[in-house]
């Protein structure tokens, strides 16, 4: 008996033991939890202190996040159709989605990136690139809505975008997949010389308008990932391309031959000089420029043709190619401009490329090769560094601003923290599961924020609750602060998330938007008061001027309206108060709802196909008698002789 006692009174002590030693030593129990807790905590009726901006991948939207909470604050719509809000579906947006080849609902986004002032963030735009109908789209951080979608001719696949230039000069997009410029019927296994690789630089004007100034006609290799140099390289963009072999089939054999591919480097301020003195050629290439205008709340699209296209051999000293290891993805440039660092998928080690290297290989025309008139530099007399076996499937580096980097490494599922100038891994933490990018708030700027960082991985497998065959994407929020990353929490993103941008919150929330102002409401439709309500016909084509306000209609009884009218119901939204949309949805419309910012007008249209008496209502609860806010429309008869008329109050 007493062994057993003796016995048990061991087991006891070891439990004692093992449970003092997870709590102090990095489980996810007791006060180390309590105290990450406590990290991505914000109580209610505070602000989280950034903003994370997360591409929707196939959704084709941004979705913004607060940090540290990881909460979705919101889902802006961009090249998707979104019956939330309407956009894509009111008479005003849809042009939004106009392309060449028509009304395209539908985009594949990727790397959304904020627009800087002397190489920091200023917080006036993000832009964001579509992949699969090469597109750029500006989205305005006042008010947190597309504003502008500019198409791109004479290129496929817009991956290497976007990255803006250190003023916001430039937007640039690289053609992932190349392609016969200008497009014909050609065999494709002829591929081999006679496909380019066009990189498209767009101009940013100073109230943020965009224009295609022109496109640098690469050879036809495969362009993945860019950023632009800051500081001592401004001038400079960095573009890693692939598929050197120009293979047409079994790529993931085929375009993985050669030992070494290109990080393309171009000049962007001489090619500048040279179109703005006449250099370059205009070719064909038809495109959409869609804006929409604050003022009238309405958008509208442009179809354009031709753009200048320039041969890099015809800029001398503009355009080189540097080796990499083969098959990159991530092209980095450190906040002094510096360093650039290539992630070649398939090398165990990263390569860490030197500004002012380049500079002496170029100026001593240090070539091994020509690549279709692109001088090839050497790879020994422009490399600053290697950092050794620091992890399998390296993708994407980012700062801190404190002269580490971190990289994210997709085969080994972890992000792994570097030193600048030594190379030296100084940490390295698992990720969950497969990890693509990652984001440190700034941390593609001179100055970023280096408190956080965010993982942003493509499988999620346990991170949460099953939800039949797909989970959402997990993001994973790191502090890094401090000499080691800490793993703080896991949030799931919507869609496809494939990069990030973040921004501290104080720079965007005081200059948003909380409401448009009725006096300055130009749409042609609007009513600005109750008075200005009314309904017209013109022939089949009946207009509704309503207006919106807790908690009616006016007009909320509308009759004469008849079987095959098209009816335009133009909402106006008289609430002059922060966050207090109303909605609008009519029983038989081939639409989604639509919501209506205070003080704004949106259209939708609405075909009645039967007699009958339809109800309206408010989609989006107003007040305590948001159930009241209702009205009818009487449809008669296709040769009824019903006048139009409507009132509210039975006036």
């Amino acid at each position: 008996m007493n062994k057993i006692c003796k016995y048990i009174l061991a087991i006891t002590a070891l439990t004692i033991f093992v449970s003092c030693g997870n709590n102090n030593g990095g489980n996810n129990s007791g006060a180390l939890a309590s105290s990450k807790a406590e990290k991505v905590y914000v109580a209610p009726g505070e602000h989280d202190e950034y903003y994370a901006f997360f591409s929707g991948g196939y959704s084709g939207n941004i979705t913004v996040a607060g940090l540290p909470s990881g909460r979705m604050l919101k889902e802006i719509p961009v090249f998707s159709q979104f019956p939330t809000s309407g956009y894509g579906y009111s008479e005003e947006t849809k042009p939004m989605l106009n392309t060449s080849f028509g009304f395209v609902p539908w985009g594949d986004a990727h790397h959304p990136d904020i627009s800087q002032t002397n190489g920091e963030l200023d917080g006036r735009w993000i832009f964001i690139n579509e992949n699969n109908t090469p597109r750029i789209a500006r989205v305005s951080l006042a008010t947190f809505e597309t504003e502008e979608i500019i198409e791109l001719p004479n290129s496929a696949g817009n991956h290497a975008s976007s990255f803006v230039t250190e003023n916001t000069e430039y937007i640039v997009a690289g053609t992932r997949f190349a392609v016969p410029n200008p497009q014909r019927d050609m065999p494709i296994n002829e591929m081999k010389g006679q496909f380019k690789g066009p990189l498209s630089f767009v101009s940013i004007a100073e109230n943020g308008r965009m224009n295609l100034e022109f496109q640098l006609n690469m050879p036809g290799f495969n362009y993945d990932l860019a950023h632009p140099g800051r500081h001592k390289s401004h001038g400079w963009f960095f573009f890693t391309s692939y598929n050197t072999e120009e293979a047409n089939t079994l790529m993931e054999v085929n375009a993985s031959q050669n030992d070494k591919d290109y990080i393309a480097a171009v000049n962007w301020q001489k090619i500048a000089e040279y179109v703005k003195n006449g250099g370059g050629k205009r070719v064909p290439g038809k495109y959409a420029h869609n804006v929409y205008d604050e003022k009238t709340h309405t958008a509208t699209s442009t179809m354009k043709d031709g753009v200048i296209t320039i041969d890099p051999k015809d800029v001398e000293g503009a355009v080189f190619y540097i080796p990499i290891p083969k098959s990159p993805h991530g092209c980095d440039v450190d906040p002094s401009g510096e360093y650039i660092i290539g992630s070649g998928k398939l090398s165990t080690d990263l390569s860490v490329y030197s500004f002012e290297k380049i500079q002496t290989a170029i100026k001593n025309k240090d070539f091994v090769a020509d690549a279709y008139g692109v001088p090839v530099l050497s790879y020994e007399n422009t490399i600053a560094g290697v950092v050794a076996q620091p992890g399998l499937g390296p993708l994407h580096t980012e700062f801190d601003g404190k002269g580490n980097a971190y990289t994210t490494f997709f085969i080994s599922s972890e992000v792994v923290k570097w030193k600048l100038g030594t190379w030296e891994v100084l940490d390295r933490q698992p990720t969950f599961y497969s990890v693509g990018h990652l984001m440190i708030p700034g941390g593609n700027s001179r100055k970023p924020f280096g408190k956080y960082m965010v993982a942003m991985n493509k499988i999620t497998k346990d991170r949460y609750l099953p939800t039949g065959p797909e989970l959402e994407h997990s993001a994973q929020l790191y502090d890094i602060s401090g000499d080691k990353m800490e793993l703080l929490s896991d949030f799931p993103t919507h869609g496809e998330p494939h990069y990030a941008a973040g921004i501290r919150a104080d720079i965007i929330k005081d200059k948003s938007k909380k409401y448009y102002e009725l006096s300055e409401n130009e749409h042609p439709y609007a009513a600005k008061s109750e008075g200005e309500a009314k309904v017209t016909r013109n022939g089949n084509e009946v207009h509704v001027n309503m207006t919106m306000i807790r908690s009616h209609f006016a007009p909320d009884n509308i009759e004469g309206v008849k079987v095959g009218d098209k009816v335009y119901l133009h909402l106006t939204n008289l609430e002059q108060d922060f966050d207090v949309p109303h909605g609008f949805s009519i029983i038989g419309a081939n639409t989604s709802e639509i919501l209506v910012m205070p003080g704004q007008t949106k259209t939708i249209i609405w075909e009645p196909k039967r007699e009958g008496v339809w109800p309206f209502y408010c989609t989006d609860f107003c007040s305590a008698l948001h159930q009241e806010m209702q009205g009818y429309v009487r449809v008669s008869g296709k040769n009824s002789s019903v006048p139009i008329s409507y009132t509210l109050d039975g006036e």
